[in-house]
């Protein structure tokens, strides 16, 4: 039999910190075991609940998108902000106005009798009580028949009149464009799968294949495949821009299986410092996440990229690339996800102090948001820089005291890694601290996948990107999906817009032109 024990050094100290390490070891792998095991089941989330005991979300900026992520996410209740409501700022709910747009439907409600109880005369009307409420009817189909009269002249034979009839999507099909609209929005705004949409308008007595639908949502995506491109051009124009990634199953008919390819995001938003970027978002559909498929399509672009650690953009800031240089900051949120998955399983001193230090720094962040670039560089120099220093001492003291194996080693690794890329934002008052600009529109795509499981083919997840692109766009400049496809696709599909102005199509701009014309129809 092998002895084992003969190759151990006879030192006892060293024997201890042999022990020691090899406990350290057990228990990471422990941890990450059970990590493994729990994550089909749970996501992991940091902001859905309170890290630490009496300190609330470390997010800044996006109170009603955590709340219900909360929900979601299957908590008892959704943590509460501790920052208080500014007094200029309005509550976004309808408590008591309703908006005046919506149709008035009178409802009155008599008593049962109108002959006094009393002396048995008659009541007369001397006032009333009135309320409204917020009701609704069930989405109802109707078949709209277009008539087109001919008319032809008595007196002579000049020839019969009669109007041209509305170009739709698809010429003699079966549904107008407006209804199509609809079938994009619902699988591509609200995340209704296909074939679900089929179930719904089976119980209206309408029996449709979901191929069907397939080729509504296709030719849509045709139309608006120039659009998604300028949409995708004006996003690069921008000096800052914001990149994630997130994997996209597709289906491979020749396997029966998916394959897992990649939604890459590029997105800008100058809404924090009042920037001239309106927010934007363009997904770019590739078959894998390598450095290839990044620098591909940000070949000509040069500028300052948001990103995570990924290695694959590090590969953009390579001495020789052509196009020009590429700046990576790396974002904040990401280094103290780290240290808050070692203080989730650990419970380290050392971590807790780290989450604090950061609560610190996105409390500054809440207070100058919506601030001018220069006001936000000047705060940041003034309180966050001296934070970010102290913060950096503490890490590289901590990783001389500590073990290698220690869990919280690969944290504080992590972040001293990036170090440049994480201070980059306290000389740039443009820059946001983390890249949770991007990943906010990417929950979209989650929730499709969770809905849908995979994209049906290439093709497939090619519509996804546009149709998912232009509308995402649209809700972050806060116009409603429907109103602005069914408009585009009835002025792009009539000839109205053509393709040099397309501009006009884009969610910013249609939004401001329709503000104009109400406003001249006002006046």
């Amino acid at each position: 039999m092998l002895n084992r024990g003969q190759h151990l050094p006879r030192d006892p100290d060293i024997l201890v910190g042999m022990i020691l390490e090899r406990d350290a070891e057990i228990e990471r792998l422990q941890a990450l075991l059970k990590a493994a095991n729990a994550q089909p089941y749970r996501q992991k989330s940091e902001t859905s609940l309170a890290v630490l005991d009496g300190q609330a979300r470390l997010d800044l900026g996006d109170e009603e998108l955590i709340a219900e992520a909360s929900l979601c996410d299957g908590d008892p209740e959704p943590v509460r902000s501790q920052r208080k409501a500014s007094a200029s700022s309005k509550p976004r709910r309808n408590i008591g106005a309703l908006p005046d747009h919506l149709e008035r439907v009178v409802e009155v409600i008599e008593p049962p009798s109108l002959d006094c109880a009393c002396c048995h005369g008659r009541l007369h009307r001397i006032g009333e009580d009135e309320s409204e409420a917020l009701a609704s009817r069930p989405a109802t189909l109707y078949v709209l028949r277009t008539v087109r009269p001919k008319y032809a002249c008595r007196a002579c034979e000049a020839g019969i009149v009669q109007a041209k009839a509305r170009p739709r999507l698809f010429d003699g099909g079966l549904a107008t464009t407006a209804m199509i609209s609809n079938v994009v929005v619902w699988r591509y705004a609200w995340y209704l799968p296909l074939h679900r949409q089929v179930q719904m308008l089976k119980g209206q007595g309408v029996r449709l294949d979901t191929s069907t639908l397939c080729g509504w949502v296709k030719r849509s995506a045709w139309w608006l495949k120039s659009l998604y491109d300028k949409l995708l051009s004006y996003i690069h124009s921008h000096c800052r821009v914001f990149v994630d990634e997130t994997r996209m199953p597709v289906l491979r008919r020749d396997r029966k299986r998916t394959k897992v390819c990649q939604f890459w995001a590029h997105a800008v938003d100058d809404r924090p410092w009042n920037g001239p970027a309106y927010p934007a978002v363009a997904y770019v559909f590739a078959q894998g996440r390598g450095k290839g498929e990044i620098q591909s399509q940000l070949a000509n672009y040069h500028g300052l990229l948001q990103v995570d650690a990924y290695k694959a953009y590090k590969s953009l800031t390579r001495p020789g690339r052509k196009a020009g240089s590429i700046t990576l900051a790396y974002c904040l949120a990401h280094a103290r996800r780290k240290f808050v998955d070692v203080y989730k399983k650990y419970k380290s001193d050392v971590a807790r102090t780290v989450i604090e230090r950061l609560a610190e720094i996105y409390a500054i962040e809440a207070r100058i948001r919506g601030t001018s670039a220069e006001h936000r560089q000047a705060v940041r120099q003034a309180t966050t820089k001296s934070l970010m220093a102290g913060l950096k001492t503490l890490l590289m003291d901590t990783l001389n005291d500590i073990s290698a194996k220690d869990p919280v080693a690969s944290a504080i690794k992590y972040t001293l890694g990036l170090w440049s890329g994480l201070t980059l934002f306290l000389d740039d008052g443009r820059l946001e601290v983390d890249s949770n600009t991007v990943e906010r529109t990417m929950r979209g795509i989650a929730l499709g996948r969770v809905n849908s499981l995979f994209a049906g083919s290439e093709g497939g997840a090619e519509t996804w990107s546009i149709l998912g692109s232009l509308l995402t766009t649209a809700k972050l400049n806060d116009v409603d999906p429907y109103t602005w496809l069914n408009d585009v696709l009835e002025r792009l599909v009539s000839g109205e817009i053509k393709s040099t102005s397309l501009e006009r199509c884009l969610p910013w701009n249609w939004k401001r032109e329709h503000a104009d014309m109400n406003r001249a129809i006002a006046a």
